[in-house]
Parts: structure tokens; C-alpha cells; sequence
């Protein structure tokens, strides 16, 4: 089965496909495409699919068979949890608490800046949460 498979392989490289080019009706410019008939140019269509199965099918595999990314927003809080929830008590003397919405604190639940690195890797624009107390 692989002996016949490579024998036809081996005809349409060797054999079939020379024959083909030949017989296309290149022009001797670029302007004497404009100049072909519709029969000649029928000649060209199995050469242009395959041409653009193969310029395309690069961009289109990754869209079925790439990796995916995952929907999940939160990836490295507290993950054993089925929810994330924090309650937080106002401290002496604080006017002001800066609470971390982009799930990529050190600090969390406390903002350490880490939405600004996470906005510009992602194009997003999530900030803090800011309470006044």
C-alpha cells in the first residue's frame, strides 16, 4: 500500500505535474494576462487553489486546532476555593483602602499596580477599586 501510494506520488511530481505547467498559457508579460481568454484562463484554476489551500490553510488550522485560551479571569488567587471572597475591616486612621481588581496583585486583595503591566500585555483597562471611607 505505501509502494503504490508513493508510485502515484512519484507520477503526478515526475510525470503529470511538468505536463500541467507546460501546457499553461503564460504570457510573455505581466500585461498579456489581461489579454486571455476565458478558456485559457480555466487552465489556471487548479493551480490557484492550490495555491491558496496552501497560503491559507497556515492561517486557518491554528484557528480550529490551536491552543485555547483559557476564559477563566482569575489564574493564581486562591484557586483551591470554589469562591474568592475577602472581607476587609476599615484600619485606624485610614481614609482611603485600594482594592485589587485584575486578579494579578501580590498583594491581594490590595492593588499593587499589577493591572498596569496586565493592561498593557492584554489592551485592557482595568483599574482599582478605590473606597474613601
Amino acid at each position: 500500500p505505501l509502494t503504490l501510494a508513493m508510485d502515484i506520488v512519484k507520477d503526478v511530481l515526475h510525470t503529470q505535474l511538468p505536463a500541467y505547467l507546460k501546457g499553461l498559457p503564460l504570457p510573455d508579460t505581466f500585461s498579456g494576462f489581461m489579454e486571455l481568454s476565458g478558456d485559457q484562463w480555466k487552465h489556471f484554476v487548479p493551480l490557484l487553489t492550490v495555491l491558496f489551500v496552501v497560503l491559507t490553510l497556515p492561517l486557518i488550522l491554528p484557528m480550529f486546532f490551536g491552543k485555547r485560551k483559557s476564559s477563566r479571569v482569575n489564574n493564581m488567587i486562591s484557586l483551591e476555593k470554589d469562591k474568592v471572597a475577602d472581607a476587609v475591616n476599615k484600619l485606624p486612621g485610614e481614609t482611603k483602602s485600594v482594592f485589587c481588581r485584575c486578579w494579578k496583585s501580590k498583594k491581594f486583595p490590595y492593588c499593587d499596580g499589577a493591572h498596569v503591566a496586565h493592561n498593557k500585555k492584554c489592551c485592557d483597562n482595568v483599574g482599582p477599586l478605590i473606597v474613601n471611607w
